[in-house]
């Protein structure tokens, strides 16, 4: 039975789910940046019988902090928003039990970090530099053609990036460093990170300080024309009067860190068809075309299409930044200590 209704989902979508009765109930473990539109998720609960309920649990690192401390006794059912950044812990602590939606097979296999299907993609994103477009353009300077290149006397003064012990961004730029420059060796990532310490970078807490605050066209009173963001951030910079945005993305190989979202059924779960029913879901049409303007993040499903403002002003890089989740779990901490100590202190 459950093989049946699945093929007919894969086909026709939502309306293809089992109805289960009004006062069954799925918990949703997901980070304060989560949404979806309200008409999305009512038309789950409609066509289902399953009510949602939304436990929001700080960043993505304290959520996971959380589900960990909880395991035995799980917060809910399924658990969204645990990253490559922090896949192997949370792998490493068995808090999924696995689960193949069919629905994978409109997933490209890049995003599919997990053999076992513990985990599911639900969507990407590429944390990459950001610029104000008018200030390049009015001060007549070139952009930055790679990383090596803030270093340069140009742009002195001129970057803000993140913290990568508090801040999801600013870990994932990180990562494009030590990618790019490497831990061992005559030029290190260290050495790079002095390099820009030199050059008066200067480093926030969080994404909203850096982006909305530091950034010259985040709406603020910042003075710096260049920001760690995301390449699907320039979209809602969208001049009402030129129907422009006023930032792009640079994008240049190796410049960027793909960041990948998953979601996962919590091993403990009392409810794992529900629980099977809603990954479906997260990855089917309706919830993965209201991603983007939602989240500000790409769907993970191939196949679904993107608004306009996205498909034309949103950048993919070709070749973003790569180092494999279990590297990652292996030297995260190791990494942003040593990061610490050389721009910090």
């Amino acid at each position: 039975m459950k093989t049946r209704w699945l093929v007919v989902l894969l086909l026709f979508g939502l309306a293809a789910f089992p109805t289960f009765a009004q006062d069954n109930t799925l918990t949703l473990v997901t980070h304060d940046s989560f949404n979806v539109s309200e008409s999305v998720l009512a038309a789950f609960e409609a066509e289902t019988g399953i009510r949602v309920e939304i436990l929001r649990s700080g960043d993505a690192g304290t959520m996971l902090n959380q589900s960990i401390l909880s395991k035995s006794n799980p917060l809910g059912d399924v658990l969204f928003g645990v990253d490559n950044t922090f896949l192997g812990r949370a792998l490493d602590e068995d808090l999924f039990v696995p689960y193949e939606s069919p629905l994978l097979d409109s997933v490209p296999e890049a995003l599919r970090l997990d053999a076992e299907f513990r985990v599911t993609p639900i969507d990407y994103g590429d944390v990459c530099l950001n610029y104000d477009i008018a200030y390049f353009e009015d001060n007549n300077l070139p952009l930055p053609a790679g990383l090596q290149d803030l270093t340069k006397p140009d742009y002195k003064g001129l970057l803000v990036v993140q913290n990568p012990a508090t801040s999801s961004p600013g870990l994932a730029f990180l990562l494009a460093t030590i990618s790019a420059f490497g831990t061992e060796g005559d030029y290190t990532y260290l050495d790079f990170w002095a390099d820009l310490v030199a050059n008066d970078v200067l480093v926030t807490e969080g994404w909203e300080e850096a982006y909305f605050g530091q950034f010259t066209a985040g709406g603020g009173d910042g003075t710096r024309p260049l920001v760690v963001s995301y390449a699907s951030s320039p979209p809602f910079t969208i001049s009402e009067e030129t129907g422009q945005p006023t930032t792009a993305s640079i994008t240049a190989d190796d410049t960027c860190f793909r960041q990948i979202e998953f979601a996962g059924i919590l091993r403990g779960t009392d409810n794992p068809e529900a629980a099977q029913m809603w990954i479906d879901f997260m990855l089917g049409p309706a919830f993965q075309e209201d991603l983007p303007m939602q989240m500000y993040v790409f769907p993970a499903n191939q196949d679904a299409a993107l608004p306009d403002e996205f498909a034309q002003f949103a950048a993919i890089p070709d070749n973003p930044a790569v180092v494999p989740f279990e590297d990652i779990n292996a030297n995260r901490e190791e990494w942003i200590q040593a990061w610490t100590e050389v721009v910090l202190r």
